[in-house]
């Protein structure tokens, strides 16, 4: 899905959604995530039950 999809169905500005990808936004605020779950129509846990997060935990 390209970025300006998910800024459509999210509701979260393009450029919000690149920093990010890649990394100039570092700690994406709740309810940046909220919306961004809620335009993909996946919850927040289902978003933080995900590989990346379990990778977090183990190190």
């Amino acid at each position: 899905m390209t970025i300006n999809k998910v800024a459509t169905k999210s509701g979260v500005p393009r450029s919000s959604l690149k920093n990010i990808l890649y990394g100039k936004s570092i700690n994406p605020g709740v309810v940046t995530l909220k919306m961004i779950c809620d335009g993909l129509n996946i919850s927040l846990k289902d978003f933080f039950d995900s590989e990346e997060f379990t990778k977090i935990n183990e190190d």
